[in-house]
């Protein structure tokens, strides 16, 4: 290590002695050791690493007894500048997200993250909680005007309070640390985690069903290539915000293939007169309040991506124009898709057949398209994964918000220095994901927790209409009736208690006293700060630090 310079030696040239062998003034000038690379000294220093000070310093700088020789290295050093000028013009200015977004990629990341492995399936959970086909054509709509309108909440909170995270900064804004910090708990360990997880589960099972035909593929094989699966994905999300997003243009693509030729062939069936299904659609239907919140409840979690824009807010480009608009266009597309697929499914299966289906798009792909019925598995797992590469690259990011905040551990909320994407907090993510992967069945987990997720839906939509009257003064380029997020608040009670009510289960306690339980980290390591804590987390830092190259994240230059 260099011991702390001197006051002065910011402008005094470092030279070898005269009369040694190559004397010569170096041209490598410093500043202290202790200068972060962030600007305004945040964050951990990385040891070793010293700042060249710029050509206004050396000038400024008084001639040694080499002054001749030393403004020739001034020269030299003057026409290097300029021959690596055009090069340092197309660098960022800061180190940090960089704006790379655009409204197809905002598009394609909510229909991409929506459309995953739940329509093609098991849109039999909807269908056995209604048991006619009616009623559960009218939950699916129903079910994408209530996220469509959730959504058009979050533009408001999107464009009023333009910081990535999703849920984070606006449950941060409105009801302060706490419920945040309680929401990136539940989040980053358990919702956001395991959803990965199950996605990568469900691509694997399809990618290697092909190769057992008529048996199951052992849970091995499923396992290890869900986990790399997520290595690929977490790796494509570390190098490049640019290739996450063009990976997700292509895979949404492709499931959008796949999703025309159902809708096409059932169109094409319905036309030549295969209507039986739809006679008496609504006979033997079931309307307890218990069975529709469930009904709900599942076609819920096949829209569950509706906000996923939210999160990568820093990173759009205009977001006060290509957020709202990404909304409008994306999650009515995906209504409809989800509305014709399953009239699709009705024209080939009656509704019991479909229940007895284990994955309804490769029995209506068997029926319909045979031979070429091997296409639907294999764009299924394109479909699959991704989604999973939306999950990634949006959950992220919430890691990202929550570590710059000091909810997480700092380093979290690092930028890498040669890629410019929020690399720490994205492998932390698939670290997480990886680990659910080895426990067996994770699906109940999931269901349980998914009303958590619904709970924390409703508490920020909820802080909207509390900021409509404590945050006056914020500007709001979207401003939704006043009636919408109220009706959204209702729902979202009403989908958290319904299945509470209607079928009791010791999972729902156990879902909140764990997040309950992020209180007592809170209170440890982030409200009171206890220096032991600091003392263990500051050198993990600076060595993750090192080890990733990766600085705090700076304000972008006016």
């Amino acid at each position: 290590m260099h011991g702390s310079p001197s006051p002065g030696s910011a402008r005094t040239p470092h030279t070898i002695p005269e009369g040694s062998a190559g004397a010569r003034p170096c041209p490598s000038w410093t500043l202290p050791v202790e200068w972060s690379w962030a600007r305004g000294g945040r964050g951990v220093p990385w040891p070793g690493r010293r700042r060249r000070a710029g050509p206004s310093a050396l000038l400024a700088a008084p001639l040694g007894p080499a002054g001749e020789m030393e403004e020739n290295s001034l020269r030299n050093r003057r026409d290097d500048e300029r021959s690596t000028g055009s090069i340092q013009a197309k660098e960022p200015k800061t180190t940090s997200l960089q704006k790379e977004v655009g409204l197809l990629s905002g598009i394609c990341m909510i229909v991409g993250t929506i459309i995953g492995s739940g329509i093609f399936i098991s849109p039999k959970s909807v269908l056995s909680n209604t048991e006619a086909v009616g009623p559960c054509l009218i939950i699916w709509v129903a079910c994408g005007v209530l996220a469509t309108l959730g959504a058009l909440c979050f533009a408001e909170l999107g464009t009023m309070i333009t910081k990535s995270g999703g849920e984070y900064p606006y449950l941060l804004e409105a009801f302060g640390p706490i419920p945040a910090y309680l929401f990136s708990w539940t989040s980053l360990f358990v919702i956001k985690p395991t959803s990965f997880a199950i996605i990568c589960l469900s691509f694997s099972e399809y990618v290697s069903a092909p190769f057992y035909s008529g048996c199951k593929p052992p849970e091995a094989v499923v396992k290890c290539l869900a986990a790399a699966a997520i290595l690929l994905i977490t790796t494509v999300n570390s190098l490049s915000v640019r290739l996450g997003s063009y990976v997700q243009n292509v895979f949404t693509g492709a499931k959008l293939v796949i999703v025309a030729v159902i809708i096409i062939g059932g169109l094409v069936l319905l036309a030549q007169g295969n209507t039986r299904n739809f006679e008496n659609s609504f006979e033997g239907a079931k309307l307890s309040v218990g069975a529709i919140s469930l009904a709900f409840y599942n076609g819920l979690w096949a829209y569950d991506g509706w906000n996923q824009l939210n999160y990568i807010t820093e990173e759009l480009r205009n977001p006060f124009r290509n957020l709202p608009l990404a909304i409008i266009i994306g999650i009515p597309l995906v209504t409809g898709c989800y509305l014709l697929m399953n009239v699709a499914y009705f024209t080939v299966m009656t509704p019991t057949e479909l229940l007895q289906s284990q994955a309804v798009a490769v029995t209506f792909g068997d029926r319909v398209l045979y031979p070429a019925s091997w296409v639907v598995p294999l764009f299924v797992a394109f479909s699959t994964i991704g989604a999973a590469n939306g999950t990634c690259f949006t959950a992220g990011r919430l890691v990202y918000v929550a570590g710059r905040e000091g909810h997480m551990l700092k380093v979290l909320s690092y930028i890498s220095v040669k890629r410019l994407t929020p690399a720490p907090a994205i492998i932390f993510y698939g670290i997480i994901a990886t680990i659910y992967i080895i426990p067996g069945d994770i699906n109940s987990l999931v269901n349980y927790f998914s009303f958590a997720a619904w709970l924390f839906y409703g508490l920020t939509i909820l802080g909207l209409v509390v900021m409509r009257f404590t945050k006056k003064d914020l500007e709001r380029p979207i401003k939704v009736p006043i009636f919408i997020p109220i009706l959204v608040t209702l729902i979202s009670v009403f989908l958290v208690v319904a299945p509470i009510i209607s079928k009791p289960a010791w999972e729902y306690l156990y879902c909140v006293l764990f997040i309950l339980s992020g209180l007592i980290f809170y209170f440890l390591f982030v409200h009171y700060k206890f220096g032991w804590a600091q003392k263990i987390s500051k050198p993990i830092t600076m060595h993750l630090q090192m080890l990733m190259e990766v600085v705090p994240p700076e304000e972008a230059l006016e």
